[in-house]
């Protein structure tokens, strides 16, 4: 092994014109371009640079990796031109992850979103009378069928003849924008009432207030941060109030010494007052959780059953579609809302409208299996266990072995929904244990994350746990791959 000064072995470092003249570089560059092999090589060589200054490479050593710089220029480059946004197996068990994009789409609103993006499309053309079109339509008419079909006898007053044609649906770019054009629609230069217990900040530092602020209406808060009554609001109701709001707490919840209105009380104050309710419910739930043990997380035909005038919620979240913002109300207020000019900048694009439509049209049809949200929330811990029992058990045999480096065991656990949904609910489930003899909990989970793909997982009492209820089936043979190349 010989031993030559530092200066020396960087003289042995090829140039990157030098490289550019290679035969096997002459390649890379016909495919990808002089420009972006010339940074790749420069990467390269930076790394071997600092190889040398610390004293990672000998002479021979060096040869060696000379003779191989092909090979890792080509790796830099898949690297460097590979793109940023990728697919991740969310083995976390939160269903709505907001880090890893909330909602997956079904396979109904890909394809949509690809025909609809691969070709025009009568985003706003009438295509029966030849002319300029809305396009909210697409939408809209969904939202009233299903609005119409779950309201139903009993509704309240202002629903009563016909929930689907009494309230119309506008579609904005996410909820925070859904709260904003609502208030400054319905609330500019004026007050609006809301619970101080309700001032919350909704994830990304964005905070309610500052959101009011923007739709230049002012807060009027009322009550106190556990304890709000309706003669809070009443008593704060003056000639300058516009509105009132309600918050759904949708990242906590407030137990204890608390006290809140019922919507009913809400509802019956706005009405007697001559005031609209303007309810922020955030998740926007179009079905009953009840179904699957989760209370105390009010749908959005709830509310406009108890006879709320206006309901704002996420697309993304636990309706299962792409990210929007929803705004459901009564028909005379969305309109205004629509004629807002502020509505043209909010608005969202064809391939929102493609994943939305095609996520309503599932709830139309009652197939919510094709909506993966769904489905994974319905997912029970007895199927959980048995995928995880499969899964456990095309991983090596070595990890089987009392020799073993990486132990699985599979124990009882919980998922929970996230996305700032039903913070205090949580999912029975199996979970697959992982503890390595020569990587930390917190080193096992950094491997599967720099693992392709990528496998993103939690650490709990030190072992890494694997919850299947939020990985796809199609992608159990991946983990099982990665979890091999631990063994």
């Amino acid at each position: 092994m010989s031993s030559i000064p530092n200066t020396a072995l960087y003289r042995k470092l090829p140039s990157t014109d030098e490289l550019l003249r290679q035969a096997a570089i002459r390649v890379f560059t016909e495919r990808e371009g002089v420009a972006a092999v010339g940074d790749a090589i420069r990467a390269v060589l930076e790394r071997l640079r600092a190889e040398i200054a610390d004293n990672r490479l000998d002479e021979d050593s060096l040869e060696l990796v000379i003779t191989g710089l092909p090979d890792a220029i080509e790796r830099e480059l898949r690297r460097a031109l590979r793109y940023s946004l990728r697919p991740v197996i969310n083995a976390t068990g939160v269903i709505l992850h907001t880090n890893l994009g909330r909602a997956p789409l079904g396979a109904d609103a890909l394809a949509h979103i690809r025909e609809t993006a691969a070709a025009y499309s009568n985003l706003e053309f009438n295509l029966d009378s030849g002319e300029r079109g809305n396009r909210d339509v697409h939408v809209d008419r969904l939202f009233k069928k299903l609005f119409q079909e779950y309201g139903g006898a009993g509704a309240s007053p202002l629903l009563a003849e016909d929930v689907g044609t009494a309230i119309s649906t506008i579609v904005v770019n996410n909820n925070a924008a859904a709260v904003l054009l609502a208030l400054n629609s319905l609330a500019e230069g004026g007050e609006v009432i809301v619970s101080r217990g309700e001032l919350v900040e909704i994830g990304g530092s964005f905070r309610i207030p500052d959101v009011m602020s923007k739709s230049q209406a002012t807060l009027h808060e009322v009550g106190t941060t556990n304890r709000t009554r309706i003669a809070d609001y009443e008593q704060a109701i003056t000639e300058r109030t516009r509105l009132l709001l309600r918050v759904h707490r949708s990242n906590f919840a407030i137990t204890g010494f608390t006290e809140q209105p019922a919507v009913a009380e809400l509802v019956e104050l706005a009405r007697r007052r001559n005031v609209p309710l303007v309810e922020d419910l955030g998740s926007g739930a179009l079905l009953d959780l009840r179904e699957i043990g989760i209370g105390n997380e009010a749908s959005v035909f709830d509310s406009l059953r108890a006879g709320v005038d206006v309901v704002t919620y996420s697309g993304d979240k636990l309706l299962g579609g792409p990210q929007a913002g929803l705004i459901t109300g009564r028909s005379d207020l969305a309109a205004g809302m629509r004629a807002n000019s502020l509505f043209r900048a909010l608005r969202v694009d064809k391939l929102t409208y493609a994943a939305l439509e095609a996520t309503l049209l599932a709830y139309v049809k009652h197939d919510h299996g094709a909506v993966p949200v769904l489905r994974m929330m319905h997912s029970s811990k007895d199927e959980i266990g048995v995928r995880a029992e499969a899964l456990a058990s095309r991983v090596s045999s070595a990890a089987k072995t009392p020799a073993a480096k990486l132990k699985l065991e599979l124990i009882d656990g919980e998922s929970v929904i996230g996305g700032g949904a039903a913070p205090t609910a949580v999912l029975p489930t199996r979970l697959i244990a992982l503890s390595h003899q020569e990587h930390s909990a917190d080193e096992l989970c950094d491997r599967l994350r720099k693992s392709d793909p990528a496998v993103i997982a939690r650490v709990e009492d030190g072992r890494v746990l694997l919850d299947l209820r939020t990985v796809f089936p199609g992608q159990d043979a991946a983990v099982v791959e990665i979890l091999n190349s631990l063994t």
